[in-house]
């Protein structure tokens, strides 16, 4: 479940899961997976926005919204179905002439997309609720390997001249 913190952050406190479309509440698989992830100001400025259509939605239904605090929900504030959020990005994704991908794999991208920016693998491993670097590093070690060509020329950089290296 994914809730709003006070920090400008978001929380992350359960996960939804669907077996056979049956859906159901599942505790985290880990303790690290608990967690209040920071937002940059344009998302917590575009989810400002979001929830405030929500409030709203809230006011137009009347006592039969059910606000739970979920970030997303339907209409009337009820759980979205994790499938119905699948075929919605398809659909997307699809329509803005992307290059099919799974809804999972936009978290690979976010993740080698933060090691290649030079985030540390910490906190890389901390936003995404891994409980430990080492499966971070396992996990993304193709992002890191080319980086391995611009940490050779950061270090010549640093005992040649830096004419050289401008």
């Amino acid at each position: 479940m994914v809730k709003r913190s006070g920090s400008g952050g978001m929380t992350s406190t359960s996960t939804l899961v669907s077996v056979g479309y049956q859906v159901r509440w599942s505790e985290p698989k880990t303790a690290a997976s608990r967690r209040v992830v920071a937002l940059d100001v344009g998302t917590v400025t575009a989810l400002r926005a979001h929830r405030a259509r929500q409030l709203e939605e809230r006011l137009a239904i009347g006592r039969g919204y059910l606000d739970d605090g979920l970030v997303f929900a339907d209409v009337a504030g009820e759980t979205l179905h994790p499938d119905g959020v699948t075929q919605r990005f398809d659909r997307l994704v699809r329509d803005a002439g992307g290059r099919r991908i799974r809804l999972h794999d936009t978290r690979h991208t976010a993740a080698t997309l933060m090691l290649e920016q030079g985030v540390p693998l910490k906190v890389v491993t901390e936003r995404l609720g891994h409980s430990s670097t080492r499966i971070t590093a396992d996990l993304y070690q193709h992002a890191t390997e080319h980086m391995q060509d611009d940490a050779a020329a950061k270090l010549g950089c640093s005992h040649a001249r830096r004419s050289r290296c401008s």
